[in-house]
């Protein structure tokens, strides 16, 4: 039987030059669609969280949202979708931060978390960190206790989970990839 990190890898597709030349896109929707993969990824990421408190999974849009309600489901708690501006319905807060070539905003619904509770950030995988960090900004602006951040694929070149621990985060992450 193949460990979890070989079933991961050989589950996540490699596309070369995407989103442009030089980068290897890791596509986990390959991942998503064999159910065997999937549930082993989500099963990993809950494993040593179950039990201990957890109140909310966050995940980062879009593909946080897919591994997010499913770790949610199983940790029977609730979800916090963490979207792009202007796309919640409800009164939000946002926070603004940096990307390779401009500015972009995250946000979440005001009444999304109560201060104290005890929160899983969830995404597909961590490489600049940007998009993350900014995340948990946002969710220690409204109080939340943030036990770790967890990903599928971690780029540990690109250095996000540094960023990550030096704001004092427990990152998770199942599988590490060279390169970008």
């Amino acid at each position: 039987m193949p460990t979890v990190e070989q079933e991961l890898v050989a589950a996540i597709r490699n596309i070369p030059d995407y989103p442009k030349p030089g980068i290897i896109f890791r596509d986990i929707t390959t991942m998503l669609g064999n159910p065997r993969a999937f549930r082993r990824a989500v099963d990993e990421l809950v494993h040593p969280y179950a039990g201990i408190g957890i109140a909310k999974v966050a995940g980062i849009e879009a593909r946080g949202f897919i591994l997010g309600g499913a770790m949610a489901h199983q940790l029977s708690t609730g979800f916090v979708p963490i979207r792009k501006k202007g796309k919640l319905p409800h009164e939000t807060v946002r926070i603004a931060y940096s990307l390779e070539y401009g500015v972009d905003e995250m946000e979440m619904h005001k009444d999304a978390i109560t201060p104290g509770e005890k929160v899983i950030l969830v995404d597909d995988l961590i490489a600049t960190g940007g998009t993350a960090e900014a995340a948990v900004k946002l969710l220690r602006q409204m109080g939340a206790d943030i036990v770790a951040a967890c990903f599928v694929i971690d780029l540990p070149e690109i250095g996000g989970r540094k960023k990550l621990e030096a704001l004092g985060v427990e990152v998770r992450t199942l599988v590490a990839f060279d390169g970008h």
